[in-house]
């Protein structure tokens, strides 16, 4: 009892010893919850239908974070009643496998875009881009007509792409060749545009299709 008195004396009064205690315990308890939800999702796989951005759509995501979109628009749809009739499917992780950052959230001061892809014409997206209330009148959204005249620039993409595949995402070399002539030429603006268009397209996760009934037996 006294030799462990002693130890927990010791450590009462050094605050330096009990700073760097304190530092062990709680970095241990750190990782005891941090690495399985690590290690978890490394195994999260694509979904069916789930490729890499194209270098085009790579640049309309970019685009899309750099203008702060995701702060009034999310891309997760709950599993609740009211968010499935209105958006879709709800969202599953391995949906989100290739978005770095993934723009899930649930706060929305617009609507959730998770798949937005292909419900607008390009030409309507154009408009509500460039003047948000020609369209919705009562939106609040700012308009970006600077996006139709800033040019992408190939080399970027193509570095993007490089440093994307040595993080896991399967580009090959011919994908990697070909991502400056993809995007030459192209605007900020067709690039954000195509971006939205792809959300959510063929990769919506798919109810169970319903068995057929045997051969002779009663439906």
């Amino acid at each position: 009892m006294a030799r462990g008195y002693t130890y927990f004396e010791a450590v009462e009064k050094h605050a330096g010893l009990l700073g760097i205690l304190i530092a062990i315990m709680v970095s241990i308890g750190g990782l005891a919850e941090i690495t399985p939800l690590f290690m978890e999702a490394h195994k999260v796989k694509p979904a069916d239908g789930v490729k890499p951005y194209d270098p085009l759509r790579l640049a309309g995501k970019d685009i899309y974070v750099r203008e702060g979109c995701y702060l009034c628009h999310s891309q997760m749809i709950r599993a609740l009643r009211a968010e499935t009739q209105r958006y879709g499917h709800y969202s599953i992780a391995s949906e989100s496998v290739y978005d770095r950052p993934f723009q899930w959230g649930s706060k929305r001061t617009g609507p959730d875009l998770a798949r937005v892809g292909g419900k607008y014409s390009d030409e309507w997206q154009l408009l509500h881009l460039t003047t948000p209330r020609a369209v919705a009148p009562d939106s609040n959204m700012p308009g970006y007509p600077w996006l139709a005249q800033a040019q992408l620039d190939p080399d970027e993409i193509t570095q993007k792409l490089r440093v994307l595949r040595l993080l896991g995402d399967p580009y090959t070399d011919a994908d990697i060749a070909a991502a400056a002539d993809a995007v030459k030429g192209r605007t900020e603006m067709q690039a954000l545009i195509a971006y939205l268009q792809g959300l959510g397209i063929a990769n919506e996760p798919q109810a169970a299709a319903t068995a057929t009934p045997a051969e002779g037996a009663t439906p």
